[in-house]
């Protein structure tokens, strides 16, 4: 993948979409979903039902015996001490800025490029976010732009571990332990994406988690959890979950109501064991995705994501890049022939009307700025058919006039091979030994 530069704008190549041929539309499916949960929840029907009248028939619908289930069972999953379930993926955040004590006038270092909630905790304490670039490549929080944004009123760290590709801790973790700053780990859409063997969540001070339904262990609402190797934040969370209420009407501290609910820890514990399975066909779903688009002549044009090499990419989403400022105009083809895609995300934070007062300017964070104006989301989820991402590059390979390349004959079998077939040689040659759902269990 060439690395993209902030210096210039982008040659925009010439690339006037037309209408498709009805002869290769009779190659392509009329439509591919962005997500399919349906499809999940197909499977899982029956299982998820009985676990909802269980919980009713109980009476317990807040931090009932599922609740605690689910915390013992993702601790040892993720191999962590201390997993604290909450309401959301944005109260995790907060929760753990209130369990360091961030207050008002403090800085706290996180990228630009991410969901809002990761800076919306940070002000919410009455804190300055102080946004850092991204690498191009792996649109992850650059450490030596962190490092030069350091100052005396810095008080935290937070990188995100986007897309399901966990951030550069051999950079990161050093700077913060020569600074004395703790660090959030943002793994709302990473969870068991892993460093070097080790899950997100367990890398630095406190980890947070997502359980929005779009995640890959999503629930049937909003909830979150947070993990720690720290017992004392661990116990501090647990109170800050509860209006710091210990026990019964004797409060300690000032904390949130907070709580995840019976419901969504009973159709999370069915999910649970199954995730391991899906995050496996992300990866194999990733990994034709490169495949195919090898299949055509689209250098240039779109540069793919590529693999992890030094711990497990879970693939929470699939983004790629259109160069030339044809975004936009991708997207729209695709859309008006049944493709759905997103785009994560439009606006950079610092370019937020809410953050005008900060006085950031447009400049400041280019590679940043560049990721907004060029990134496309496509379909990854579990489910996704052979023939449906077969349909995803070639629309896109339609749209810049892109032809096929030569390809050998073995290149030609295992793209075409059913995904029953081709699972195992794809995982091993594609992912490597580390990222393997074998090698490392979390």
């Amino acid at each position: 993948m060439t690395r993209p530069t902030a210096s210039s704008t982008p040659a925009r190549s010439q690339v006037t979409p037309t209408a498709p041929d009805r002869g290769a539309d009779a190659n392509f499916l009329p439509a591919v979903p962005l997500l399919a949960l349906d499809r999940q929840y197909a499977v899982l029907r029956d299982e998820i039902r009985g676990a909802l009248d269980r919980v009713c028939d109980s009476g317990k619908f807040v931090l009932g015996p599922d609740v605690h289930e689910l915390e013992a069972e993702l601790a040892r999953s993720l191999r962590v001490p201390h997993v604290i379930s909450c309401a959301s993926g944005s109260d995790a955040l907060l929760l753990a800025l209130m369990a360091l004590d961030i207050k008002t006038g403090d800085e706290v270092i996180l990228p630009s490029y991410t969901f809002f909630a990761t800076a919306s905790a940070v002000t919410r304490l009455g804190a300055v976010p102080i946004f850092a670039d991204i690498d191009p490549i792996t649109y992850l929080i650059d450490p030596a732009d962190v490092k030069k944004k350091i100052s005396k009123r810095t008080k935290a760290i937070v990188p995100v571990h986007l897309f399901g590709r966990t951030a550069d801790m051999d950079a990161l973790l050093p700077i913060a332990q020569a600074a004395g700053l703790p660090v959030v780990e943002d793994a709302a859409q990473s969870i068991l994406s892993t460093w070097h063997g080790h899950c997100t969540g367990a890398l630095g001070d406190v980890g947070c988690f997502s359980f929005y339904p779009t995640k890959n262990l999503g629930g049937v609402g909003d909830g979150g959890f947070l993990t720690t190797t720290r017992d004392d934040i661990a116990a501090r969370l647990k109170l800050l979950r509860v209006h710091g209420m210990e026990p019964r009407y004797y409060h300690q501290i000032v904390g949130i109501n907070s709580r995840l609910d019976s419901l969504q820890a009973a159709v999370l514990r069915v999910k649970l064991p199954h995730l391991d399975a899906w995050t496996t066909a992300r990866q194999v779903n990733a990994a034709r995705y490169q495949d195919l688009f090898a299949e055509y002549d689209l250098a240039g044009h779109v540069a793919v994501p590529g693999d992890e090499t030094r711990g497990r990419h879970v693939w929470n989403q699939f983004v790629i890049r259109a160069s030339g400022g044809h975004r936009d105009a991708l997207r729209k083809h695709l859309a008006a022939r049944g493709v759905g895609t997103e785009i994560y995300y439009p606006v950079p934070l610092h370019m937020q009307q809410c953050f005008e007062y900060l006085g950031w300017q447009k400049g400041d964070l280019p590679q940043t700025e560049l990721a907004a104006e060029e990134t496309l989301a496509l379909p990854i989820f579990p489910e996704l058919t052979v023939d449906e991402q077969r349909t995803v590059v070639g629309r896109i390979a339609e749209f810049f006039h892109a032809p096929q390349v030569e390809r050998t004959t073995d290149d030609i079998r295992r793209t075409h091979q059913p995904a029953a077939v081709v699972e195992e040689p794809h995982f091993v040659r594609r992912m490597n030994a580390v990222g393997r759902a074998d090698d490392v269990r979390c």
